[in-house]
């Protein structure tokens, strides 16, 4: 698939690119980003460029992976600035793993949430996704809050569900439904009786 930028009130979400290395390697130092994330730590320039150049490109052209900047729009007196990253990773037909971080300057002011809210609607539409999960690591409170926000029911904790830094971990999980979003679903949804 082409790489798609969209928008939303107050973001640009476009696919990371090669002039962006340098500021995804400064944002990504950030001790709470390689806390919680699968992110290599530490984080070097060669993983900034294998993600800028290779990764997120790849992801695009073999449709398996949808990486986004969330960046402040130019247009605005701070010009195009980082607030964070997205990405929208195909786990089954029909199924989409969303993850996400926010740079230190920009948490709080809901633009995370914002754009899962974009990307997510977009994944119902665009790939007839019928669930987007969310999975966080048992702790991670400020990724659980963005999730909760954007409507993501949390399902429950997943013993050893990810593995982070050569250790399994329980995480979170929660998913967000096209009805969740006012939207129709592809495939019939039949949920197990109360």
């Amino acid at each position: 698939m082409e790489p798609v930028t969209l928008t939303t009130d107050r973001l640009l979400l476009r696919p990371p690119a090669p002039r962006d290395t340098e500021t995804v390697l400064a944002a990504v130092q950030d001790p709470d980003i390689l806390r919680w994330t699968t992110i290599p730590s530490p984080y070097l320039v060669e993983h900034a460029q294998s993600f800028t150049e290779q990764l997120c490109p790849a992801g695009w052209a073999n449709d398996t992976m949808f990486t986004w900047g969330l960046f402040l729009p130019a247009h605005l007196p701070e010009g195009e600035e980082l607030v964070g990253m997205l990405g929208l990773t195909m786990r089954a037909p029909g199924t989409a793993e969303i993850g996400y971080w926010a740079t230190k300057a920009h948490r709080g002011n809901g633009y995370v949430t914002e754009a899962v809210l974009a990307a997510s609607r977009w994944a119902c539409t665009e790939l007839s996704i019928d669930r987007v999960e969310w999975r966080a690591e048992v702790g991670n409170h400020p990724s659980r809050a963005v999730a909760e926000r954007a409507g993501f029911v949390i399902e429950g904790v997943l013993r050893s569900g990810i593995a982070h830094q050569g250790v399994r971990r329980d995480c979170w999980v929660g998913s967000l439904l096209p009805s969740d979003l006012g939207l129709p679903s592809t495939a019939q949804y039949l949920p197990a009786p109360r």
